[in-house]
């Protein structure tokens, strides 16, 4: 696999179609690996009889719970475009010349 390089976005335009579906089903199946890594914690927890089991396995069904309702909301979500981008605008400023001390010869 070669190396992607790094680009400067600097126009206005929108991902295409292509890559705003690869970034949304690539944000879905990370999601959804965090709750399958849930679901292994919780059953680790639950062998090994760990204090406050009734707190962690809450907070782990909640986040069960809400991880499928986020990742589809977000699966089907238009990704959301900055309006800046990364293309930054600033001014330079020259630095003032000072005016010389010995006389100009003009051209003419």
């Amino acid at each position: 696999m070669g190396r992607r390089e790094k680009t400067t976005v600097i126009t206005d335009a929108s991902l295409s179609l292509e890559e705003e579906r690869r970034f949304r089903t690539i944000r879905y199946v990370l999601m959804m690996s965090i709750r399958g890594a849930l679901v292994i914690v919780c059953g680790i927890l639950v062998m090994n009889d760990v204090p406050y089991l009734l707190l962690w396995l809450a907070i782990g069904v909640v986040g069960m719970a809400a991880l499928p309702w986020l990742a589809v909301l977000l699966a089907n979500d238009r990704v959301v475009r900055r309006q800046g981008g990364s293309f930054f605008h600033r001014q330079r400023k020259a630095p003032v010349l000072e005016t010389p001390t010995r006389p100009m010869i003009d051209s003419e």
